[in-house]
């Protein structure tokens, strides 16, 4: 211990105590900061703190000796740090009764009172469990985080790390943009955001892409293949309408997740399960839109180039933009804190500035028994002004005469053809 946290001892109740932190699922920027921030606010009230190393890979099996002890000095200058000093990994030990009691008796062997998880929708149910199992051994508060602002948070609150991904992947495709602009070609561009299209939708509107697509502006599930297909060719059409023959579209990849799987069935590339069900976190998505697309146009003597591109990994572990380092701070004090006030089974939340805990049974699905997951709100006006300044079909352009000759023209295609194949897109 070295004299810095000496000077800070202030809390006789605390004093002696051990407070634990681990990291679960993939990286976010400012889970550094989070982790920096609790460390000091628990050294700063007696506690000796353990950063576990790997997320739960190595407590979920019972294992004590794979843990690192933090100091004021060790951390004090991780708040402007990528990635995650502690490691991390997607290992769930919910999956396992035998994991999960393996994680609550390897913290009890470390002799954890309180511990922090730093982590997303699967990380909230293993704090959940963690926190029931251990009872009142183990107080337990949960840093919600994750790039693809899932998380139930109330109002329009994000979870830390997404201002950050967001900003980087704006920068990203704005540069891919001038690329699309300077070689005239389009680009699909999959956004990282598992079911939900906050991380799509932010980088698409930040940058200005052509259009952006996410699965929950479709209101019927699941849909076709061929819907997609159409909406992003339609939208090639009416850019070439312009005299533009090129374009950037940005895509979340969740779209995968609402697509009919009997679509894929006469996919080769894609691979499945031992039950021959799509694997959808492998699944190629901007590849096998690029193909379909390129082919249809081509088919009616339409050439142009296009580029699938996937990007997320590349956002994951940036340093943080200063909203984030400063609101990681917040939520690693306010973590620390609350734990120290005799909280316990909650997620940390800042409302207003000030800290309102959200219990876990208030962030679970009733019917799945598993974190909710939040989506896009589609109805608001935000949305609404953002879809203003895409270039997709709507539906004036299938009312107006002169603008729907141009575009059947434009496309290769008699009128009666061309709104036969695209008019639903826009409606």
């Amino acid at each position: 211990m070295s004299l810095q946290d000496d000077f800070w001892h202030t809390n006789p109740a605390t004093q002696g105590r051990t407070l634990a932190i681990v990291v679960g699922g993939g990286p976010a920027p400012g889970i550094n900061g989070v982790i920096r921030a609790a460390t000091i606010e628990a050294r700063k009230n007696g506690m000796r703190v353990l950063g576990i190393l790997e997320g739960f890979r190595h407590l979920s099996e019972g294992r004590t000796d794979m843990v690192q002890e933090l100091t004021i000095d060790d951390v004090s200058r991780w708040n402007n740090l990528g990635g995650t000093m502690l490691k991390t990994s997607r290992v769930n030990p919910t999956k396992s009764e035998r994991m999960l009691r393996n994680v609550v008796h390897a913290l009890t062997e470390l002799s954890v009172d309180y511990l922090v998880t730093i982590g997303g929708d699967d990380t909230a149910f293993t704090a959940s469990r963690v926190d029931e199992l251990a009872g009142s051994r183990i107080q337990v508060a949960h840093v919600p985080k994750t790039i693809d602002n899932d998380l139930p948070l109330p109002g329009d609150a994000v979870t830390f790390g997404f201002t950050s991904a967001a900003s980087a992947g704006a920068e990203l495709v704005r540069d891919i943009m001038e690329d699309a602009r300077s070689a005239e070609r389009w680009y699909y561009i999959v956004a990282m955001g598992r079911k939900a299209g906050h991380l799509a939708w932010a980088i698409g509107e930040a940058a200005g892409a052509t259009l952006t697509v996410i699965p929950e502006e479709f209101r019927q599930t699941p849909i076709r293949f061929q819907h997609i297909v159409d909406l992003l060719e339609g939208a090639v059409v009416k850019r070439l309408a312009q005299g533009k023959g090129f374009g950037v579209a940005v895509l979340a990849e969740g779209l995968g997740e609402i697509i009919a799987e009997e679509d894929f069935k006469d996919f080769k590339e894609i691979e499945r399960d031992e039950h021959g069900h799509v694997r959808l976190a492998e699944l190629p998505l901007g590849r096998l839109l690029v193909s379909a697309v390129r082919s249809s146009l081509k088919a009616r003597g339409v050439g142009l180039t296009f580029v699938e591109k996937n990007i997320g990994y590349e956002l994951r572990c940036k340093a943080p933009v200063p909203f984030d380092m400063s609101y990681t701070q917040a939520l690693g004090f306010a973590a620390a804190h609350a734990l120290v006030e005799g909280g316990t089974g909650m997620l940390v939340h800042l409302e207003h500035g000030r800290l309102a805990p959200i219990a876990f049974r208030d962030i679970m699905d009733s019917k799945t028994g598993r974190t909710k997951v939040r989506m896009v709100d589609t109805q608001t006006d935000r949305y609404r002004i953002a879809r203003e300044y895409m270039v997709r079909l709507e539906k004036r352009d299938f009312d107006d005469a002169k603008t729907r000759a141009i575009l059947a023209q434009t496309a290769n295609m008699t009128e009666e053809e061309f709104v036969r194949r695209f008019r639903y897109v826009a409606e």
